[in-house]
């Protein structure tokens, strides 16, 4: 299996690439968080990669880092989900942002991705929770994510504190904190002093 590829990047249009390495040009697809960390065209580069053969092609996967791979290959394991789901999955969110949807069963945003309805993101989450994913331990997500959801709950419930409805501060809290990538550094204070502003119109 080839597992990792090094040369000079020809052409890129997502989601395919093709690299140069010693006068063969391999292609690959890669998810968009790879596309943005690839150098101009010209550069060398390195790639990990991920080869799926089948009756019909064989087709070359690229990755930034070896967790976005590795994560990849979590989710071929998956029932229903195949190279171009896991391409999405990756495209939409980062490694770090999916481990934590994974641990705080956060159904809503993974349906945010292109193509993953409810009953797929449902799948993705049992299949795998409580597993240790890519680049940190499973406990170490589900710490993180109790954090963020602490966060926010004490966010919503000084809105309403203030006389604002539960939806609409649910709903306001929700965006910011999505915003500020799972809440990673944003204290509840900070929440609330951007959402009084965001809600600026008064209690409702």
């Amino acid at each position: 299996m080839i597992g990792q590829l090094r040369g000079i990047l020809l052409s890129k249009q997502p989601p395919a690439l093709m690299l140069d390495v010693q006068g063969v040009g391999y292609e690959l697809d890669a998810p968009m968080t790879t596309f943005y960390d690839l150098p101009k065209e010209g550069a060398e580069l390195m790639l990990h990669t991920h080869l799926v053969v089948r009756e019909d092609a064989q087709l070359l996967f690229g990755f930034s880092t070896e967790n976005q791979r590795n994560l990849f290959r979590h989710l071929l394991k998956i029932s229903g989900i195949g190279p171009r789901v896991g391409l999405a999955i990756l495209s939409g969110l980062s490694v770090k942002e999916f481990r934590l949807c994974i641990n705080g069963e956060d159904v809503v945003r993974l349906t945010k991705v292109p193509g993953i309805g409810r009953k797929t993101a449902e799948r993705v989450i049992l299949e795998l929770r409580g597993k240790e994913l890519p680049g940190m331990s499973a406990d170490e997500d589900v710490a993180i994510a109790g954090s963020s959801n602490e966060i926010r709950s004490d966010a919503i419930s000084a809105l309403t504190a203030l006389g604002y409805r539960v939806k609409d501060s649910e709903k306001v809290i929700g965006q910011l904190a999505d915003q500020s990538d799972g809440s990673e550094g944003l204290s509840s204070e900070s929440l609330i002093r951007q959402a009084l502003q965001a809600m600026s119109g008064g209690p409702r």
